[in-house]
């Protein structure tokens, strides 16, 4: 991308790569899965034309950052833990920060709200709402009982074993099936028939994501630990459960916005919809703004609809400049 300016910045004992583009207010934008700091091009690039300071981490086991072999060692404290020092070193002048996430990127933003809120001075978040700690189920034992074993957050759990599966697939067509999931539903990979096709299946690309947009996610997660290290993050659910007892019935006192497709897989989550439009939500973020539902929209909304996002983007943080 002309511009962007990469770099490496130690912290927290791991190299992280680091892209960024612009000067003004510090706008972090934090990725999901499979995704790299590359999903945020096209915010990166508007939103530095318009005075901001686009910075766009590999969040910790993602492309050209580094992957701790523990599986440990991605909880959400390391995560959010990783992107306040690294606030504190390119920014140490810059108290609050605007922050943007997407998927997993959306819970760790929820997750740094809770965690540093004085990091933060607005959130706009797309795909994932904020989800309260339910002290009585652990989300593994929710979702196998929702869905059954070969849920996609279930398959996850067994250390190599759908790395496996994903390496006799290809790359590729790993990062096709993802990127271009369209169904309003859940994810399911059973043996042999991932996605609810045969792996040898070819998956056509969408208008807004070229070949060569493909080619980039493949040749970061051809390398170094392939998917293991975001497929970590799901492995510590159960963990991040049990360390977020301590904010059971705590709600996010920061300025938020949230949006989401139609068509999104999060959506249309058991309950989903009426926590988002009931109340449910506003209650745990008395802070949200507004909750936009984009129409004929997927999951990746920031790719599919880069200009309709960034205009929502902008105009939600210039009233906190």
């Amino acid at each position: 991308m002309e511009g962007v300016e990469h770099r490496v910045i130690k912290v927290n004992g791991i190299n992280m790569h680091v892209a960024e583009k612009g000067e003004g207010p510090l706008i972090l934008f934090i990725h999901g899965f499979p995704e790299l700091w590359y999903s945020w091009r096209y915010q990166i690039a508007a939103l530095s034309s318009k005075g901001y300071r686009a910075v766009a981490p590999d969040l910790r086991g993602y492309g050209d950052t580094d992957a701790p072999d523990l599986i440990t060692s991605y909880t959400c404290f390391h995560i959010v833990g990783d992107l306040v020092q690294l606030l504190n070193i390119i920014a140490p002048k810059e108290h609050k920060v605007l922050v943007v996430g997407h998927d997993w990127g959306a819970a760790i933003a929820w997750y740094m709200c809770l965690f540093t809120p004085d990091k933060v001075k607005a959130m706009f978040n797309l795909s994932v709402p904020f989800i309260p700690h339910n002290p009585q189920m652990n989300p593994i034992d929710g979702w196998r009982a929702i869905y059954g074993n070969d849920y996609y957050m279930c398959r996850f759990q067994e250390p190599g074993e759908i790395e496996a599966e994903f390496a006799e697939m290809g790359t590729e067509t790993v990062v096709k099936a993802f990127l271009t999931y369209r169904v309003p539903g859940p994810i399911m990979l059973p043996k042999g028939k991932p996605f609810g096709h045969s792996a040898d299946t070819p998956v056509a690309l969408p208008s807004w994501l070229s070949e060569e947009e493909v080619h980039y996610y493949v040749s970061k997660f051809d390398n170094k630990s392939g998917f293991t290290g975001g497929i970590n993050y799901y492995r510590n659910l159960h963990r991040n459960w049990e360390l977020m007892a301590p904010w059971t019935g705590c709600d996010v006192k920061v300025a938020a916005k949230f949006v989401v497709g139609d068509l999104d897989l999060v959506y249309h989550m058991p309950g989903m919809k009426e926590y988002i439009h009931n109340g449910g939500f506003k209650k745990d973020v008395p802070t949200l703004e507004e909750v936009v539902v984009m129409e004929g929209v997927g999951h990746f909304i920031h790719m599919e609809k880069p200009d309709e996002i960034n205009n929502l983007i902008y105009d939600f943080f210039r009233q906190f400049d």
